[in-house]
């Protein structure tokens, strides 16, 4: 496994281009000539780049993710004439490998985001510890990081999603076409109140007969109780 060191550096602006990357410093205006991080598609125009230069050899013992290489052997004897093919191609452009995070001779380690051995690839555990870790969700900002944090373990997942996901999946859509109406409420319909509580949550909620007022009151007990500054008719209810 190997990391390029300022590989973005190796590809130069084109001299019309310069012009846009100013900088200034206390010492004055200078500007780039070489590609930095930060400029738009700069990843995509270095992989770009080592897509083409190890092209012979990607997907056959060399796996390329923009500065993350991978070199890979199926037998020990390949550990030497590989990296060495490796070798001759970096050498050939002036391409330097930072040496604080490179590693020979290993069975396994992480790369993109999972652990590679001699056997295949793994889940990372520190993903899998995230989600162990996790409580259960408890508002909408918690339930839309839980699919994230699955998708990224969900090759790992054996059937991760059967029949009953499908099923759920089209009762929801059955249900989406039948969505209530939301008005105001006029003078002389019938209301229902539906009041939910539990030890630290009182919720409200208003119906019509035939669609769903948009009045909706959710409060904490805890915090009604012991401030002040709570008003009364949220105590009310209490």
């Amino acid at each position: 496994m190997m990391d390029a060191s300022q590989g973005y550096h190796k590809i130069m602006l084109a001299l019309e281009n310069r012009e846009r990357v100013n900088f200034i410093t206390s010492a004055g205006t200078f500007r780039y000539v070489a590609m930095s991080f930060g400029l738009k598609n700069a990843g995509v125009t270095y992989q770009h780049l080592v897509d083409k230069i190890f092209h012979p050899q990607i997907e056959r013992n060399v796996e390329v993710y923009i500065e993350d290489m991978l070199v890979k052997s199926k037998e020990a004897k390949d550990h030497i004439t590989d990296p060495e093919e490796m070798f001759f191609v970096l050498r050939n452009y002036r391409m330097k490998l930072n040496q604080g995070k490179c590693a020979f001779g290993v069975q396994g380690g992480r790369f993109f985001g999972f652990m590679v051995t001699q056997r295949g690839n793994k889940a990372n555990p520190l993903k899998i510890k995230v989600i162990l870790d996790m409580k259960a969700p408890t508002n909408v900002n918690k339930v839309q990081m839980l699919p994230g944090r699955i998708a990224a373990l969900s090759r790992f997942i054996s059937k991760a999603a059967d029949t009953s996901y499908q099923r759920a999946f089209e009762e929801l859509k059955k249900y989406l076409t039948r969505l209530p109406l939301l008005v105001k409420p006029t003078q002389g319909d019938t209301l229902y109140l539906y009041l939910s509580t539990t030890p630290k949550l009182l919720a409200l909620y208003l119906f019509g007969k035939k669609y769903v007022t948009k009045y909706q009151f959710t409060m904490l007990v805890k915090y009604s109780m012991e401030h002040k500054d709570s008003t009364l008719l949220s105590r009310k209810w209490l």
